[in-house]
């Protein structure tokens, strides 16, 4: 089989995946695995937006800048001093490298195991039916099993669309073979706030620009208040509850303009408002098949969108990471082959938002549980941790929330917390009490005695 040829065997499969991002990519070679004939369908890149212009090559630049905060903390702790200079069309080349060849692995991996790969557009003719096409060439797919997992695009509105080229989305922004001297941001999510932090790095003036009244609004209120405070000392221009009218290309400047009237200007804008589900033009309609809001595919308590057909990932809307959808992707490939037969159960799925600081989050967070019992918050500053001292990052804390006397939820943010989101989760996971503490023997000196300190502190009833 070769890139250029749609593969010759039989085109009857057990399994039809329709997107080669980590959900989908992930349930082909689980089924493979399962001795399932599996064709997988991609009409751009192996690896989706996350390999190749989301996740992966974020935070393949913020490791690579990261040099340039820790010497600032350092510096300012009076114990170093000196420059780091980043040699950004370096970085870009290790980017293209490191994608390129994780590119290269996904499809060698496949191969290995008897899967056939189309790269191609797909769209559902009837049930158990597929048609995928190319310029010059169509073949129809026979299926026992679909899943589509498509994924999502960056949302555009009127008067906010991108040429990626001074308006940028994420892609255009990781397309950048330099950095601007200065950066509007519009969205004060996880994707504007991360590329903010890697345009800091290199020296570009960060304003940021959200119609929220504050930065990722979907963390708990305290972390977001964190969050803004380190920014906000970085010098970041912050303009929260700014409704957005227009944003332009004007004279090789990005010209952004609010419904008051007002008007910034920079060298690139980034738009990162979001995201919606790639649901139209593949045939939903030839099975019946319902979406809601955006575009986002309806599905049963089994991921079903109709008989045989399953949604996962972005494009179902329940929760728009790629883990999530690595993770239904197992569970559809397991109900699939007979291993399960229960109803999809995820608990408790982690967020992580990257740089410096780091935050991170698991399970539920105290709006979350009103009404629901007796609701406590315990919490240990990184200050008194000595790893946060060591790397002169003291900025931040650990919090804990409790329903009812067991662990409901943790949130952190601060330096490298991300290091312990997989301890949390499994505490969420297990709702441990104060006496499961001492369960577990957490090392010393380590970060992960912050954890240990917000699960022992006094708790603050809400």
């Amino acid at each position: 089989m070769t890139s250029s040829d749609f593969p010759s065997e039989k085109r009857s499969y057990g399994l039809v995946v329709v997107g080669a991002g980590p959900g989908g990519f992930d349930a082909a070679l689980e089924a493979a695995g399962e001795g399932i004939k599996v064709a997988l369908v991609e009409k751009e890149l192996l690896g989706g937006t996350c390999l190749n212009v989301g996740c992966i090559p974020t935070k393949l630049y913020l490791g690579a800048t990261s040099p340039v905060e820790e010497l600032e903390a350092q510096s300012k702790a009076k114990v170093a001093k000196g420059e780091i200079e980043i040699d950004f069309n370096a970085l870009c080349t290790k980017k293209d490298r490191f994608i390129a060849a994780t590119r290269k692995a996904m499809e060698q991996k496949a191969k290995n195991l008897g899967i056939d790969i189309y790269r191609a557009t797909a769209k559902i003719l009837e049930p158990g039916k597929v048609e995928v096409s190319r310029p010059g060439e169509t073949a129809v797919l026979e299926y026992e099993n679909l899943v589509l997992a498509t994924g999502s695009h960056p949302t555009v509105f009127p008067g906010l669309e991108p040429d990626n080229e001074t308006i940028l989305d994420n892609t255009g922004f990781l397309s950048l073979t330099e950095m601007p001297e200065s950066l509007l941001v519009i969205g004060a999510g996880f994707i504007g706030l991360e590329m903010a932090q890697i345009a800091h790095r290199t020296g570009c003036r960060i304003t940021v620009v959200d119609a929220m009244d504050r930065v990722a609004v979907y963390e708990d209120p305290e972390v977001s208040k964190a969050l803004q405070g380190i920014f906000k000392r970085r010098k970041w221009d912050i303009r929260l509850g700014v409704k957005v009218r227009s944003v332009s290309a004007e004279n090789g400047k990005a010209v952004l303009r609010t419904e008051d009237g007002d008007e910034l200007v920079a060298d690139k804008a980034l738009i990162a408002i979001g995201r919606r589900p790639n649901s139209s033009g593949i045939g939903l309609e030839a099975l019946g098949i319902e979406t809601a809001g955006p575009g986002f595919v309806k599905v049963n308590e089994n991921l079903e969108a109709a008989a045989n057909v399953y949604a996962i990932g972005d494009l179902n809307g329940h929760i728009l990471l790629a883990h999530a959808a690595s993770h239904q992707a197992g569970y559809v490939v397991r109900r699939i082959a007979g291993k399960t037969d229960g109803p999809y159960e995820h608990g408790p799925v982690p967020s992580i938002l990257y740089g410096s600081p780091e935050t991170m989050r698991v399970g539920s967070m105290p709006a979350d549980l009103e009404g629901k019992g007796k609701v406590e918050t315990s919490s240990f500053p990184l200050v008194a941790n000595p790893i946060a001292q060591a790397y002169a990052s003291t900025q931040g804390f650990v919090k804990v929330i409790w329903l009812d006397g067991k662990v409901a939820g943790i949130t952190a943010v601060g330096h490298h917390v991300s290091g312990f989101t997989t301890a949390a989760a499994m505490i969420v996971q297990e709702g441990w009490t104060e006496n499961d503490i001492h369960k577990v023997v957490f090392p010393h000196p380590s970060l992960d005695e912050a954890l240990l300190g917000a699960l022992k502190a006094d708790k603050q009833a809400l």
